[in-house]
């Protein structure tokens, strides 16, 4: 009888641990659809309003690329929906094609491609324009998840850790270089050392990875003049404010101008051209100058919801791939979104990086959302657990 009881009690244990995983699992998606969902919302005034002018005067009408970008939303939406389906573990067995089709993009940006923005980072398909980096910034997650989870018991060695984990982010990274677009080789490089730090990778080859990178990141810059007074120029920007530090004080004169609360949607001033790139890579700028600082903060906070819940759903992830995955997805997208706000706000150099939901390309917007499904489908699997 005794034998009975413990074995109903522990059956109830266990029906009750399997709810409150699952209800816990319903919050933290519903966290990160919610936190996608507005940031791409606000994403979409700011970018109406940030890109009306420019896009009245190359195209003849204000609204060209807000109306590209809901399309791109509804596709990136649909890649969500996918990803939210798909067993997270099918991308271990793709792991492998998706970072040949990556690299293969990659050479033919540089073969067929066409400059814009000072790199050679496009490429025209059917009418349209894609950016392969983007794409990269998924498939080497994708790849270095399943590799440090498939071949741990090999990393010990140094030369299988180098063939494997450097050969594979430095042939990525360096046709990057070529385009050349030192930002993205950033957010990879920091993506890729936050999946090699959590894995089972011996920790001095993780860190010996990052000193590597950083101090190749800064023989690249200071190899062109130009680049390195573009790293540098954050530090006193004001010092060549008609030149190098242009786009920076435009920015700080831009937030500077929206105060507490804003001078209201649509009335921006640094939007007649007076910044550059106010569509692409400042649009927190247009955004500050807008909504002020009390709706700046609300962006930034909308970001940290999303890192602390993505972070949440990795750790909760059933298997070393899954967690991997997840950390090097909520990597790459709040690193970059660190980066671009941060050069925004003069804290960091300028890098011409989108800001993830809510700049303008396509691209970019369509791998993270597709990024989101899979985070989505990580936390369905963990409330299984």
């Amino acid at each position: 009888m005794t034998a009975q009881v413990t074995s109903i009690s522990r059956t109830r244990a266990a029906a009750v641990k399997a709810e409150n995983q699952a209800r816990l699992s319903v919050r933290l998606v519903t966290l990160l659809l919610g936190s996608t969902a507005v940031l791409a919302v606000v994403g979409l005034g700011t970018l109406w309003s940030a890109s009306s002018v420019v896009s009245l005067r190359e195209f003849g009408v204000g609204t060209y690329y807000f109306s590209r970008q809901i399309v791109w939303l509804g596709v990136g939406g649909c890649l969500l929906g996918l990803g939210a389906v798909i067993p997270y573990r099918v991308y271990r067995r793709l792991a492998v094609p998706m970072h040949l089709l990556s690299l293969s993009g990659l050479v033919m940006v540089l073969v067929v491609g066409y400059r814009a923005g000072g790199a050679t980072s496009w490429l025209p398909v059917g009418g349209i324009s894609i950016q392969p980096s983007e794409f990269s910034k998924l498939a080497l997650v994708v790849f270095l998840a399943a590799v440090l989870e498939r071949r741990q018991h090999l990393l010990v060695w140094f030369s299988r850790y180098f063939w494997l984990v450097v050969g594979s982010l430095g042939a990525t990274t360096a046709l990057i270089l070529l385009q050349p677009d030192l930002g993205t080789v950033m957010v990879l490089g920091a993506s890729a050392l936050v999946v090699l730090v959590a894995s089972r990778a011996p920790l001095r080859y993780s860190l010996a990875t990052g000193v590597g990178g950083v101090l190749a990141g800064l023989g690249f810059a200071w190899s062109a003049e130009y680049r390195w007074q573009r790293i540098t120029s954050f530090l006193d920007p004001f010092a060549d404010r008609f030149d190098t530090g242009l786009q920076a004080v435009q920015g700080l004169l831009a937030l500077g101008t929206g105060g507490w609360f804003g001078v209201g949607w649509g009335a921006s001033r640094a939007r007649w051209e007076f910044l550059p790139n106010a569509h692409t890579d400042f649009l927190f700028a247009i955004l500050g100058e807008e909504a002020g600082l009390v709706g700046s903060l609300s962006v930034v906070a909308l970001f940290v919801v999303f890192t602390l819940t993505a972070l949440a759903i990795s750790l909760r992830a059933p298997d070393g791939f899954g967690r991997l995955l997840g950390l090097g997805i909520a990597g790459w997208i709040s690193i970059q979104a660190l980066i671009n706000i941060g050069g925004v706000v003069g804290l960091l150099p300028i890098t011409g990086l989108p800001l993830p939901f809510m700049s303008v390309g396509g691209s970019a917007l369509v791998t993270e959302l597709a990024g989101v499904g899979i985070l989505i489908n990580l936390a369905k699997a963990g409330g299984r657990q």
